[in-house]
């Protein structure tokens, strides 16, 4: 199993509070401790447009990289890849929906346009030797138009793969999708592009998150988005909550005797860093005001009791 942890960047992309960029830099690090193979730190896009993220050259020059896990980023033009190159990151997202409408809501752009667009990024990244991710949004049902044909997504994967796209993330945006759909979809998918070259990302709107990811994993999809504490949403798709949480999916995979190799206490108290910040019932914050320590199983909202280190 590969578990792509996207709280930092599509979990906190459409959070309205302020998260300062010292508490992104623990939380980002304590997820490299869960056991998580890749995390999306963050977004080299226009603050214009996701001032959340604005801080996504601070976050990655202050993150702790641990070896073993990839670091991350959506990209959505030359000048972002730019950016992120100068800051050493391990992979590039691009992204494109099926759905015409919520291209032009989200990108301004139509779908063959937003493909033109990134079509430099990903010919660019690939030969910098980074791994390129292509996120095809709305492949199951979009707030605008509706369910989507099954084939119009297959004819999306199909031109992200004709450019060069190493991986195909295949998103339920705003949540609806259920596992007959997620099946259906598959196997028209399997078909043309291997197993191993597909991820899958589920919102959980309408609580079938798990269910979808199971039905996924029952076709050897092992690539699997999540985010921890369920952060997330979009802001382009009016109804979308969050996503899929890491740690529901892990137990429900668990349960079926998978070996994830995820620490779940670990992802609980990376979680536990974004509280005082995302939630109304806010965790409070020593008063020495380190967000580390609301990480930290022995945190009593006080001071730093110094009981918990890196070095254990």
């Amino acid at each position: 199993m590969r578990m792509v942890e996207v709280g930092p960047r599509d979990g906190l992309q459409n959070e309205t509070a302020p998260v300062p960029s010292e508490a992104k830099i623990t939380f980002i690090d304590a997820l490299s401790y869960s056991g998580v193979d890749e995390i999306e730190v963050s977004a080299f896009v226009s603050p214009r447009w996701v001032p959340q993220l604005d801080d996504a050259e601070r976050v990655f020059a202050g993150i702790a990289r641990r070896e073993g896990v990839t670091y991350s980023a959506l990209i959505p033009n030359r000048q972002g890849l730019d950016r992120a190159l100068a800051v050493g990151v391990d992979k590039v997202a691009v992204f494109t929906a099926v759905s015409e409408t919520f291209n032009q809501k989200n990108i301004n752009t139509s779908l063959s346009g937003s493909i033109q667009r990134f079509q430099p990024v990903v010919r660019a990244a690939l030969d910098t030797g980074l791994p390129v991710r292509g996120y095809v949004s709305t492949a199951f049902w979009c707030a605008f138009e509706g369910r989507i044909n099954p084939q119009a997504v297959l004819s999306v994967v199909e031109q992200l793969d004709g450019i060069g796209v190493d991986e195909m993330a295949i998103s339920d945006t705003i949540g609806k999708a259920s596992p007959d759909e997620v099946r259906q979809l598959l196997d028209l998918l399997l078909a043309r592009i291997p197993a191993n070259r597909i991820a899958v990302h589920f919102h959980d709107t309408y609580g079938r998150g798990v269910a979808n990811t199971l039905a996924a994993w029952a076709y050897d999809i092992r690539t699997i988005d999540a985010s921890v504490g369920g952060l997330g949403g979009c802001p382009y798709a009016p109804g979308a909550t969050g996503n899929v949480a890491t740690q529901d999916v892990v137990t429900a995979l668990e349960a079926k005797g998978v070996e994830t190799g995820i620490d779940l206490q670990q992802l609980n108290r990376a979680s536990r860093v974004l509280d005082s910040y995302l939630v109304d019932d806010r965790r409070t914050l020593p008063l020495d005001g380190s967000p580390a320590c609301a990480a930290c199983e022995f945190a009593t909202g006080e001071v730093c009791c110094r009981k918990y280190t890196s070095s254990e």
